[in-house]
C-alpha cells in the first residue's frame, strides 16, 4: 500500500504539471457551466414555473455543481486517451510502479483540480442568487461532489484508454452531454411522460442533483420529491452512495487491469 500511495502522488504531481502547462481543457470545463447557467438560467428562465414561486436560477445551481462534477468522465477520458494513444501509457508500464498507480493518480489530481475550479462556480452562484442554508449538511454536499468527481474520473479513465485514441475520445465525450439532458439537473421531473421520468429519475446523475440541492437546502418542497417519484428521488443521498460504490466496484478493477495489460 506504500509503494501505491508513494507511486501514485508521484503521478498525482506529473498531472498537476500537466494541468498549469496546458490549461486550456480545464478552462472549457469551467467555462461550460457557467454557459449553461447564463443560457438556461437567463434565456429559459422566464417561461419555467416551478411551484411556490420558487426561483429558477436557485433550482439550477445545484444541477450545475453536480454536471460539473461528473465532467470528471470528460476530463479523465481525454486525458487517458492522450496518454495511451503517444504512449506514455506503455512507458508507464515498463516502469517498476504498482499498476493501480497510474489511474489513481489521474482520478486523484482530477478531484484537486476541480475542487479548487469549484470556488469560481460557487461564488458565480451566488451572484445569480443562489444560497445554502449554512447547515453543516452543506459540507456533505461538498463531499459527495467530489465524491461524484472521483467516481466519474475513474470511469472516463477506463473508457479513456479503451478507446486509446484522442480523436475518437473527443468525439465520445461529445455525446456524454446526454447525461446530462437526461438527468434534473435542468427540468424538473414531475411534468415529464411516464416513461421518461423513470429513465430521468434513475439517471445516477439525477440523485447526486437532488442530494445537493437537498443538504444545501436550496429544493423546493415536493418538487424533486414530487408523488410517484422513484427511489433514488425519495433517498437521493443513500442512492448517490450507493451508485459510487456500485460505480466504483465496476470501473476501479477494469482501469486498474487495462492499464496493467495496455490495449490489447
Amino acid at each position: 500500500m506504500s509503494d501505491l500511495a508513494y507511486d501514485g502522488m508521484a503521478i498525482v504531481g506529473r498531472q498537476l504539471q500537466r494541468a498549469r502547462r496546458n490549461p486550456a481543457l480545464l478552462v472549457i470545463t469551467q467555462v461550460m457551466p457557467l454557459t449553461l447557467l447564463l443560457f438556461f438560467g437567463y434565456v429559459f428562465g422566464n417561461s419555467v414555473s416551478l411551484p411556490g414561486d420558487a426561483d429558477y436560477r436557485t433550482y439550477i445551481v445545484p444541477g450545475l455543481f453536480a454536471t460539473t462534477a461528473a465532467g470528471g468522465l470528460v476530463t479523465g477520458m481525454l486525458q487517458a486517451a492522450v496518454d495511451t494513444g503517444r504512449g506514455v501509457t506503455e512507458r508507464f508500464r515498463a516502469l517498476p510502479i504498482s499498476r493501480a498507480a497510474v489511474p489513481l493518480g489521474h482520478a486523484v489530481a482530477d478531484v484537486l483540480l476541480f475542487a479548487a475550479g469549484l470556488v469560481p462556480l460557487v461564488a458565480v452562484g451566488y451572484a445569480v442568487g443562489w444560497r445554502n442554508d449554512g447547515s453543516a449538511a452543506a459540507a456533505g454536499a461538498l463531499g459527495l461532489l467530489l465524491l461524484l468527481r472521483f467516481t466519474s474520473a475513474w470511469i472516463g479513465i477506463h473508457l479513456g484508454m479503451a478507446v486509446g485514441n484522442e480523436e475518437a475520445a473527443g468525439q465520445l465525450a461529445s455525446t456524454t452531454f446526454m447525461l446530462q439532458l437526461l438527468s434534473n439537473a435542468y427540468v424538473p421531473t414531475h411534468g415529464m411522460p411516464g416513461w421518461l421520468r423513470a429513465v430521468v429519475e434513475w439517471n445516477p446523475l439525477s440523485a447526486y442533483v437532488t442530494a445537493v440541492r437537498d443538504l444545501t437546502g436550496s429544493a423546493p418542497p415536493g418538487l424533486d420529491d414530487a408523488p410517484g417519484a422513484a427511489w433514488p428521488m425519495t433517498h437521493p443521498v443513500a442512492a448517490a452512495l450507493v451508485w459510487s460504490v456500485v460505480l466504483l466496484a465496476v470501473f476501479v478493477p477494469l482501469a486498474v487491469r487495462r492499464s496493467a495489460r495496455g490495449r490489447g
